[in-house]
C-alpha cells in the first residue's frame, strides 16, 4: 500500500493549476446514460473514482474511451439495469446511476453504496423522491430495486439538503412526464454544472443554484460536449497549504466565485487573499495566523470538505477556535492523527471540536481515514518539523490528481513510496 512522506518546514511558492472537479465529473459522466450517442467531456481529472464510475458504466453496456483529460461515453448500448455490489461498494457516488437507470430502462437494481467512513449518508431521500415520481421501491439482500415503467413529474421536498439526492432526482426527472419541482434542493456549483450539461442535452431545467429547481420532462435527450468545472476543494486545499507555510501561491484555472466562503475565512485569519482576473487566486501567508471559529453548512456556506484542512490551520494559529461539523456525524476521525503530530484538539461533542493553537507540530507516522482527512495530514506534514509518513493514501487518489507532484512543484519536500 502506497505511503506519502513529507519533510516539513518548506515555504511554498509559485503557481499550481486546479484540476477538474471530481464531484462535478461523476454525475456528469453518469448523465450520459440519458442519451443515445457519444457524449464528450474534457478537463476530467485522472482519479480512482473516475475510473470506478467508468468501469460501472462499461459494465452496464456503455462504451467508454479515455484520452488524457478527455472522456467519451456512448451509452447507446446500455442493456443492464443492475449495478453490482463489486462495482458500487468502492464509491458512494455510484448511487447516482439509480435515477438515470430508472428513467431509461424502467427499472434499476443498485447495490447500497460504500465510500468514505465519514457517516451513514443514507439514500432515503433519493428513494422518497423516486417514489413520488412513481417508482416502486424495495430494499432487499443489500440492493435497491426500483421499478417504474414511466416516471411522472411531482413536487418533491427534500427534508435535508442533499447534493447527490438533488442530482439523482434531477437526472430522473428530465425524462419523466410533466413537471417536477425539487424544493430545498442543493445549490452547490456541482449541481449547477450538472444542470448546465443536461440543458446542453436539451433538458428543460430552471432554478439550478437556488433552493427550487423546476424540470419539465422531455421524451429524449441528445449527446453533448462539455468541460468539467474546476475543483473548488482542491483549490481550497492549496490555499490552506500556502497559508500554513507562510507561502506565496497562485492557484490558476479555478473559479473564485465558488470559493467565497473559504476566501472569507482565510482573510479572517489574517491571510492575504487576492482574486486575479476571473480564474485565479493568490494567497500570501505571513506566518501569523489568527484563530477563528468555523461551522460547516451547505453551499454557499463553509464546505464540510474543507473542515479537516482548516482544522490543521487552526492547530498552529494564535488562540483557540471552535469547529462545528453539521453535515456528517463522523468527520472528526482525523483528530486522533493530528494529535499524534502534536495538535491540541478536544472533541467536546460529536459535532464540535475545540482547537488550541500550538507553536508547532512535529512529524510522525499517521494513518489516513478518508479523502479529506488524507489531505489534512499532508498539510500538517508540510508545516511539521521533521518527517511525516502518511499511510493508506489510496483515499487521496480518489479525489486529488497528482497531489504530490503539484506540491513538489510549489517547493514541498514530498514523495510517494510505492509498496
Amino acid at each position: 500500500m502506497d505511503r506519502i512522506i513529507v519533510e516539513g518546514g518548506r515555504r511554498l511558492s509559485g503557481e499550481v493549476r486546479a484540476s477538474g472537479a471530481k464531484n462535478a465529473a461523476l454525475p456528469i459522466l453518469v448523465s450520459s446514460m440519458l442519451t443515445d450517442g457519444p457524449c464528450v467531456y474534457d478537463n476530467v481529472p485522472a482519479l480512482k473514482d473516475i475510473e470506478s464510475i467508468c468501469l460501472l458504466l462499461e459494465d452496464l453496456g456503455a462504451k467508454v474511451e479515455t484520452s488524457g483529460s478527455k472522456v467519451q461515453i456512448d451509452a447507446k448500448g446500455i442493456f443492464k439495469h443492475e449495478a453490482s455490489y463489486e462495482l458500487v461498494r468502492k464509491m458512494r457516488a455510484s448511487v447516482l446511476v439509480l435515477g438515470p437507470l430508472v428513467a431509461r430502462m424502467g427499472r434499476a437494481r443498485v447495490s447500497l453504496p460504500g465510500g468514505c467512513a465519514i457517516g451513514a449518508r443514507p439514500v432515503d431521500l433519493h428513494l422518497k423522491g423516486l417514489e413520488l415520481l412513481g417508482a416502486e421501491i424495495k430494499i432487499e439482500h443489500g440492493y435497491i430495486d426500483a421499478i417504474a415503467p414511466k416516471l411522472k413529474g411531482a413536487v418533491i421536498y427534500l427534508d435535508t439538503v442533499t447534493v447527490t439526492g438533488t442530482e439523482n432526482l434531477m437526472m430522473a426527472a428530465v425524462l419523466a412526464e410533466g413537471e417536477t419541482i425539487l424544493q430545498n434542493a442543493a445549490m452547490e456549483p456541482e449541481v449547477v454544472a450538472l444542470a448546465d450539461v443536461l440543458k446542453g442535452m436539451g433538458a428543460d431545467i430552471e432554478g439550478a443554484g437556488t433552493p427550487e429547481i423546476r424540470i419539465r420532462g422531455k421524451a429524449s435527450l441528445s449527446p453533448v460536449k462539455a468541460s468539467i468545472i474546476p475543483d473548488r476543494i482542491e483549490v481550497g486545499t492549496y490555499m490552506v497549504a500556502a497559508a500554513l507555510t507562510g507561502g506565496d501561491v497562485t492557484v490558476t484555472g479555478c473559479n473564485p466565485h465558488h470559493m467565497m466562503s473559504v476566501m472569507d475565512k482565510l482573510r479572517q485569519t489574517g491571510i492575504k487573499v487576492d482574486v486575479v482576473g476571473d480564474s485565479a487566486v493568490r494567497i500570501n501567508g505571513n506566518g501569523h495566523i489568527k484563530s477563528i471559529d468555523i461551522k460547516t453548512v451547505p453551499y454557499p456556506g463553509f464546505p464540510t470538505d474543507m473542515q479537516a484542512q482548516f482544522m490543521v490551520l487552526m492547530s498552529v494559529a494564535d488562540g483557540r477556535s471552535v469547529i462545528t461539523e453539521t453535515i456528517f456525524e463522523n468527520r472528526f476521525i482525523h483528530v486522533s492523527e493530528l494529535k499524534r503530530l502534536g495538535a491540541d484538539i478536544t472533541i467536546t461533542s460529536g459535532s464540535t471540536a475545540v482547537v488550541k493553537g500550538v507553536p508547532g507540530l512535529s512529524g510522525a507516522p499517521v494513518m489516513a481515514s478518508d479523502l479529506r482527512a488524507s489531505a489534512s495530514l499532508i498539510l500538517a506534514g508540510l508545516v511539521a518539523s521533521g518527517e511525516t509518513e502518511v499511510n493508506r493514501v489510496y483515499h487521496l487518489d480518489r479525489g486529488y490528481e497528482k497531489i504530490e507532484s503539484k506540491f513538489e512543484g510549489l517547493g514541498a519536500a514530498i514523495r510517494r513510496v510505492r509498496e
